[in-house]
């Protein structure tokens, strides 16, 4: 592995783990939602950079897009704010 590569692996990381913790903070569960979204779609990038193309790709599409569907979906039949 190349130094710039571990470098944008230690940086993925970083953001994952601010990502992760801003997910649990969150009290609007939309926000929540799209950060996790946003979470998937840095570890799809991770994927990439393994050079597992495949994995990458189905994450991309269950991770960011179908999940992310279904959970704003409920939350529009649900209420929006943690109480």
């Amino acid at each position: 592995m190349s130094v710039l590569t571990v470098l944008i692996v230690v940086l993925g990381a970083i953001f994952l783990v601010v990502g992760a913790w801003y997910v649990l903070t969150r009290k609007d569960l939309l926000v929540a939602t799209i950060a996790s979204s946003i979470i998937s779609l840095i570890l799809s990038v991770f994927f990439l950079i393994l050079q597992a193309p495949d994995v990458a790709l189905t994450e991309a599409t269950v991770g960011v897009a179908l999940t992310t569907i279904i959970f704003v979906v409920t939350i529009r039949n649900t209420k929006r704010m943690e109480e």
